[in-house]
């Protein structure tokens, strides 16, 4: 049986290789690229990503965004992680003047540390969800200071008490993205990222 590959579009922010060894993990081959003709011709793909909106804007402001945007408008299978989730948004917070792919309306907005929540959120919070490819009461591995605030509110798949709902995942045809990272969320995070791989064409 061959074994499936899954392209990774590397943004130049974070550690890869904690995403390369969970994608080995769950049956496929990781395929490292950071070309437009690499994204436009990947069978899966997996944009993860750690640090600034505006880095990561900046990267995808020529023909990898524009490859991007075509890759998801045509239907094909798209996981985002954190700054991959992010950047499919129109603005942040974090970078005003910056902008995003706006594959989706809506803007990245601060952590608000609602009942003294400290910000960053680090560390394990349940999802509450009704997505099949999400499992409720799930718990995953949360780093960040920023939110998703899609203006579709039905984009939203999965959400996190942090004093305030908060916005854990979306989801929209074979497009899911999540703020946490399934790569360091052990069995459960392996699982959401094998059900991609084996369910999402």
């Amino acid at each position: 049986m061959t074994t499936p590959t899954w392209t990774i579009l590397d943004l130049g922010l974070g550690n890869l290789h904690s995403v390369m060894r969970a994608v080995e993990r769950v049956g496929a081959r990781p395929v490292l690229v950071t070309g437009a003709d690499e994204v436009a011709t990947a069978d899966r793909l997996l944009v993860p990503g750690q640090g600034g909106f505006a880095v990561g804007a900046a990267t995808l402001a020529g023909g990898v965004g524009d490859a991007l945007r075509e890759y998801i408008a045509a239907g094909r299978p798209y996981f985002g992680i954190c700054l991959g989730m992010q950047l499919l948004f129109e603005t942040s917070e974090e970078a005003p003047g910056a902008a995003g792919l706006g594959v989706f309306g809506g803007a990245v907005r601060r952590l608000r540390g609602e009942g003294g929540r400290k910000v960053p959120h680090m560390g394990w919070n349940a999802l509450e969800s009704a997505h099949p490819l999400l499992p409720s009461g799930a718990w995953m591995y949360f780093v960040h200071s920023y939110h998703c605030v899609p203006t579709d509110d039905s984009l939203v798949a999965a959400t996190v008490d942090y004093g305030e709902p908060v916005c854990a995942a979306i989801a929209r045809g074979n497009c899911v993205a999540t703020q946490f990272h399934p790569e360091k969320s052990q069995r459960r995070g392996e699982a959401l990222l094998r059900r991609f791989l084996e369910e999402v064409r």
